[in-house]
């Protein structure tokens, strides 16, 4: 094996400082140009007049920057192949979020995704609630986030970790008080562009170094690695078919089609097609990312395979060994190290700053404006914006001593989605699909399933449930007290392996990640069904139609007008929304009643 004593070279800090820089400077650009950010419907919303391309990759790169850099290769290096399989569920969520989703938001133009249980419960209450939901969710998310490239830092450099979340931690919130959104979707683009080059220089320089995918494919074999389909249907196995399909597209139906940060996102669009369009192009993009990730995970393995340094105690943790692989592969080549870490932090300043923009914006539209301030200015909005981002982020520094508690930042960032991002997909899809839903069952079904979300994912970080993986091998470490020491290591974790606890509870928290999103939807649709009809279902003259989806026009409009009736008669209603912000959400209905007679007959 080549010597781990590395460091960045000059060039490795010049292109690191560089990319840094560019970063910082679209939100430098934008912040001056333009209205300067004066406006909260600027500041917030980039005027809604973004394209589809900044659109679409914006999206990609909130949740799937750093994390899944550090993620994903680490996932195949330890467990195997079997986690691309989640492909599939990126294919099934993009049509999901499109047609069924962002249609009710985009209808209601809004700022905030909450302000839609206003709209439909007629009650404030639930509005708070998933707001506050949310904030606990992105802050806790975004400590994930700027922990996961302070530590690769680390292992690259020796730069302290915390010194590390500090300055970056400050940069991010810094920058994010300067460009508003144009500045975040801009520099989601240019992130996505070094984070396909650094991926593509590991792999490139993987195939080189082991003569090509056939025999990186065969050394992932020989190591079990190499295993894709897994038809187990015990919830408690970690990764399977089941969980990586169904589950997963749930979980990713709670990112990319109920979000805040990535509702937002499609709601700065000028058309509603372009909205879906950008929803949809999301996943063919994420599959691209995550093939590439997979496969420099796979000559990650073929590098460190029979000589692991996670059990010689090179490292210590799973999301250290891309970078150690980046430098003793990359070494030779100055600047490519630098380009891999500045990739990691540039989405890191993309990622976070997209965060606190999505953060101020439910705060002063669901908090601020919606009880202590109704008639707040746009200029003052866009103030409030930049001192609550600005708050937000020294919070988040804060968490992070938390975050580093999680384990390995792939998973503990999609439990996270799975524990807080579920239930409030299940009071989303609960006031769209069930009319008769009253805000009495939603927020009942909220509280219900948080808690018990709550419950189930503190008890697996506690615990922390063991799940079986392929041999360590340390047959080609030369030194033989490495040697000696990693034995020792692995006849240890075997026999830790082989006591898996079979109680009711450790059944319980050894749940798969993957199933606590659909979990918590059924949870919050069965209390909230029950409760709402206990109380008194909401009656369909009170619903804005606005506010229901109906199924069967989406995915079946070839259906019998019978099954397609729901709320028909109040959609033939012209609603028409005033376009001012100030005055956004509040409708004039048009009853004309010739004309919805006429329609009804055509």
């Amino acid at each position: 094996m080549v010597s781990t004593n590395k460091s960045f070279s000059i060039a490795d800090y010049v292109v690191f400082s560089l990319v840094l820089i560019i970063s910082a400077g679209i939100g430098v650009f934008y912040g001056c140009t333009g209205g300067r950010q004066r406006t909260a419907r600027e500041f917030l919303m980039a005027d809604r007049q973004m394209s589809v391309l900044p659109v679409t990759l914006s999206m990609v790169a909130s949740f799937m920057s750093a994390i899944m850099l550090l993620g994903t290769p680490a996932e195949m290096y330890i467990y195997g192949t079997e986690y691309m399989l989640i492909f599939l569920a990126y294919v099934l969520v993009a049509p999901v979020a499109a047609f069924l989703y962002t249609p009710v938001f985009y209808r209601l133009k809004l700022t905030s995704a909450y302000e839609y249980f206003e709209i439909r419960f007629k009650n404030k209450i639930v509005r708070i609630a998933g707001c506050c939901t949310y904030i606990i969710q992105m802050i806790m998310y975004m400590a994930i986030v700027l922990y996961a490239p302070s530590l690769a830092l680390n292992a690259v450099t020796g730069f302290s970790v915390w010194g590390a979340v500090f300055s970056v931690g400050c940069v991010c919130t810094f920058y994010t008080t300067l460009g508003g959104m144009k500045a975040v979707m801009w520099t989601d683009v240019f992130q996505i562009i070094m984070m396909v080059c650094g991926l593509m220089a590991v792999l490139i320089q993987g195939l080189i170094d082991h003569g090509g995918f056939s025999n990186i494919i065969e050394k992932a074999r020989e190591g079990g690695r190499l295993h894709f389909i897994d038809l187990d249907p015990d919830p408690s196995s970690r990764h399977t078919l089941w969980s990586l399909t169904i589950g997963a597209l749930f979980m990713w139906l709670a990112i990319n089609g109920t979000n805040q940060s990535q509702v937002q996102r499609a709601m700065t669009c000028p058309s509603l097609k372009k909205a879906q369009l950008s929803v949809v192009l999301n996943s063919p993009c994420l599959i691209v990312l995550l093939l590439l990730t997979s496969f420099c995970g796979l000559a990650m393995y073929a590098e460190f395979g029979q000589c692991d340094p996670l059990v010689t105690k090179r490292i210590h943790a799973s999301d250290q060994l891309l970078p150690l692989y980046v430098m003793e592969a990359l070494s030779h080549a100055p600047g490519v190290p630098g380009l891999f870490i500045a990739c990691l932090f540039s989405g890191t300043l993309s990622t976070i700053s997209s965060g606190l923009n999505s953060l101020a914006a439910v705060t002063i539209e669901d908090i601020i404006k919606s009880g202590w301030n109704p008639d707040l200015s746009e200029e003052k909005g866009a103030r409030y914006s930049k001192v609550i981002a600005f708050g937000y982020g020294v919070i988040m520094m804060c968490l992070t001593v938390l975050a580093s508690q999680m384990g390995a930042v792939l998973q503990a960032a999609l439990a996270l989605f799975g524990v807080i991002g579920g239930p409030i997909l299940g009071i989303f899809s609960l006031g769209i699909f069930f009319p008769s839903a009253n805000w009495k069952g939603c927020l009942a079904g909220l509280i219900v399933s948080f808690s018990i979300q709550a419950w189930v994912g503190l008890g697996a970080t506690l615990v922390r449930p063991v799940y079986p993986k392929p041999f360590l091998s340390v047959a080609e470490c030369f030194n033989s007290t490495i040697v000696y020491n990693a034995t020792a290591l692995l006849t240890n974790s075997t026999a830790v392996e082989l006591t898996k606890d079979s109680s009711f509870l450790g059944r319980i928290y050894s749940l798969s990640y993957l199933w606590y999103t659909l979990m918590a939807v059924v949870n919050v649709i069965v209390v909230g069904l029950i409760v709402s009809y206990i109380t008194g279902p909401m009656k369909p003259a009170d619903v804005d139609p606005r506010t229901i989806c109906n199924i069967c026009d989406v995915i079946c409009p070839c259906f019998p007008e019978s099954l397609r009736r729901p709320f028909r008669h109040q959609s033939r209603k012209s609603q028409t929304v005033v376009p001012d912000d100030d005055d956004r959400g509040k409708t004039i209905a048009l009853m004309d009643s010739g004309r919805a007679a006429s329609k009804q007959n055509t």
